[in-house]
């Protein structure tokens, strides 16, 4: 399809075959460092049991950390949702809402695929900081629409088991460490000791937290998980390259610079917003839609000179609306915490609501932000 659109849109053979392996590798090399180990966390926390009363809220409470963790909020739902309980919607709307707006989550993977990272003078304590101040209203507003949404479904949902505390405390050390190491590179920066600074970036930070994952699993499920990680991150990475090619080609037949309100950024916020919307209803996957959405946003921030960071939640935001049946967390959550709701258009209502509230949300949000720095 995209070689097809392409020719059709008057590209020379060569420049189609051209566009196609520049916009495939975009930044692939990127995504296999962050998704390999998210993937391990993921596979590693699947064998964890800690079900419990008190694990349910322990467990809404971590979702957003999960979800940026295992940059994948199926990844992180499926995972946690044993645990949950009452608290399974809760926890969705959190996972959600924290492998969109956390580091190193969706803002990492933004600012990856814009090729606004590195010497450009955004620093990762600063998308961590907007993040998490972004994160906190999008989440309750989640929660809350999910309270109205869903509390005539009737669904009484069983919590047994009786996790200790200190199973908690050991199942979520990686993340712990995680983010210590985030913060740590935020507040040192740069040491001069190459593996250091590695290790305090995000890339090394999950890593680390991957490998103290494995020593906490038994032997003999190590290689299981490893096996799971390499083949999700295998067959993701197909799609993210599919998805950036497509978004390259298009960049080169259409031209997207005329577009862009020329000083004033709270309108090219609004548009990069709008933009990505259409590219998340027309991709499903939210991975998929950050990697088709940056080489069409690229030009767009470049030209418009509007502030890089803002431009990157805006994107992340637009990517909130919505879970969709095109969506595969749609499914997951479909058929785990909402399995009572009586009709697919009601489920696909309580989905699509609660992450189009927090869309909003955010923006209003973000936008006032921006207002009052200026």
């Amino acid at each position: 399809m995209t070689v097809l659109i392409g020719l059709i849109g008057g590209l020379e053979a060569n420049e189609v075959t051209g566009q196609f392996n520049t916009g495939f590798g975009r930044a692939l090399g990127e995504f296999a460092l962050i998704l390999l180990p998210s993937f391990t966390l993921a596979a590693v926390l699947s064998q964890q049991n800690i079900a419990s009363k008190a694990a349910g809220r322990a467990v809404a409470l971590v979702s957003p950390i999960a979800g940026a963790g295992m940059i994948c909020p199926d990844s992180a739902y499926a995972a946690l949702s044993p645990a949950a309980g009452r608290h399974k919607m809760d926890t969705a709307f959190g996972a959600y809402a924290g492998f969109k707006l956390l580091y190193p989550a969706g803002p990492l993977i933004v600012t990856a695929g814009l090729g606004v990272t590195g010497g450009t003078g955004i620093e990762p304590v600063w998308l961590l900081l907007c993040g998490g101040l972004l994160m906190l209203p999008v989440w309750a507003a989640g929660v809350v629409w999910a309270r109205f949404a869903t509390k005539n479904n009737g669904a009484a949902i069983k919590q047994d088991g009786a996790a200790d505390s200190r199973d908690l405390l050991m199942t979520f050390t990686p993340f712990v460490v995680m983010a210590g190491l985030l913060v740590l590179g935020g507040v040192v920066g740069p040491t001069g000791i190459a593996a250091l600074d590695f290790l305090l970036l995000p890339k090394g930070a999950l890593i680390i937290a991957a490998i103290i994952a494995l020593l906490q699993t038994p032997a003999e499920k190590r290689r299981g998980c490893l096996d799971s990680a390499v083949r999700r991150t295998g067959s993701l990475l197909f799609v993210i390259g599919a998805a950036s090619a497509f978004g390259t080609v298009l960049t080169g037949i259409l031209s997207l610079d005329h577009l862009v309100p020329q000083g004033d950024g709270v309108m090219t916020l609004i548009a990069l917003f709008g933009l990505t919307v259409l590219f998340k209803l027309a991709q499903g996957s939210s991975m998929a839609t950050f990697a088709a959405i940056s080489p069409v946003a690229a030009p767009i921030v470049l030209a418009s000179g509007v502030n890089e960071i803002a431009a990157v939640f805006a994107i992340c935001l637009g990517s909130f609306v919505a879970v969709l049946p095109n969506d595969s967390y749609y499914w997951l959550v479909r058929r785990d915490a909402l399995e009572n709701e009586p009709s697919e258009g009601r489920a696909i209502r309580v989905l699509m609501g609660g992450t189009l509230v927090q869309a909003l949300v955010g923006m209003v949000v973000l936008l006032t932000i921006v207002t009052l720095w200026r």
